[in-house]
């Protein structure tokens, strides 16, 4: 799960993204609201965590801008307003949730985790051929039999899937699932595809990790 921060307090981003990446979330910081509303937009985040009062936009902005484009990506405030109005304002402007400063990390993560749980009649289960994900059990079946792939290999493959269609180019696969946003030998993904392809005994017949010379990936039904 990939998270943005939006918070213009460096102590606090900080604090934020080292809990969230010790329970294994993968994190982005914007310290002014236009370049969060900018990396938002990318709809490469699964939650939001955005400061009421930022320089250059405010969060009530940033979240009315969001909700015209992605209706469902949960959203969390963080701000020291608690008034009854302003937690009505902001519900209205399209926030999931409110955590007032000063806050304790676990009631952040907490609030975190309820609201990327899977809601009622959420996939958890992402098809692609006869392959089978769950994001709940973290089990991949093909055929019905099994595949034990490691916890890099499982996200790889959850990231094609849940883009199929789509060609996936290799600087946003390095970034997602390997959380690395600086210049970096984009060589490990390949070798990555491969374990994968073996162990899900593609064959030609069964292409549904494409290579896209020169741009990345695609999967694909065939």
């Amino acid at each position: 799960m990939r998270i943005l921060i939006v918070e213009d307090e460096p102590g606090i981003s900080s604090f934020l993204k080292q809990g969230l990446e010790e329970e294994s979330y993968a994190v982005d910081i914007a310290y002014d609201g236009k370049t969060g509303l900018q990396m938002a937009l990318s709809g490469e985040y699964d939650l939001l965590l955005l400061d009421w009062m930022l320089p250059g936009l405010s969060g009530i902005e940033i979240c009315r801008q969001f909700r015209k484009a992605f209706t469902e990506t949960p959203i969390i405030f963080l701000t020291a307003k608690d008034t009854l109005d302003e937690t009505v304002f902001g519900l209205q402007s399209g926030a999931n949730d409110f955590i007032k400063k000063p806050f304790h990390f676990e009631e952040l993560l907490e609030r975190v985790k309820v609201q990327l749980r899977p809601k009622s009649g959420a996939h958890s289960i992402f098809v692609l051929g006869n392959i089978s994900l769950n994001t709940e059990t973290y089990q991949v079946h093909k055929d019905g039999q099994e595949v034990n792939l490691t916890q890099k290999e499982f996200a790889l493959l959850e990231f094609l899937i849940r883009n199929k269609g789509k060609v996936c180019r290799r600087s946003r696969i390095i970034e997602s699932v390997w959380d690395i946003h600086f210049d970096y030998n984009t060589g490990v993904i390949d070798v990555y595809i491969n374990a994968l392809r073996k162990k899900l005994y593609l064959t030609e017949e069964e292409n549904y990790i494409q290579t896209v010379r020169g741009v990345g990936y695609i999967a694909k039904e065939i």
